[in-house]
């Protein structure tokens, strides 16, 4: 099943799958380790749903709601 990062619930994990995004925005999520075939798991979400804390690569993350709507997840 593939879903965007910020539908994930705490801890669930998955694989990416791919994320959309250009420009900056793009060659960011791949320096924090959004990469196809990376792991990641949802740690904590913020009250209010945004950020959003994620670990990949054994790098705790947080990020924007809009952010994680880029980034393509299938659930492990």
């Amino acid at each position: 099943m593939i879903n965007t990062l910020n539908e994930l619930k705490v801890g669930d994990s998955g694989v990416v799958v791919s994320f959309k995004g250009k420009g900056s925005l793009r060659k960011h999520l791949m320096e924090m380790g959004f990469v196809k075939g990376a792991n990641v798991e949802v740690q904590r979400v913020a009250p209010m749903g945004d950020p959003i804390e994620i670990k990949v690569k054994g790098y705790s993350i947080s990020l924007r709601k809009e952010e994680a709507k880029n980034i393509e997840i299938e659930i492990v």
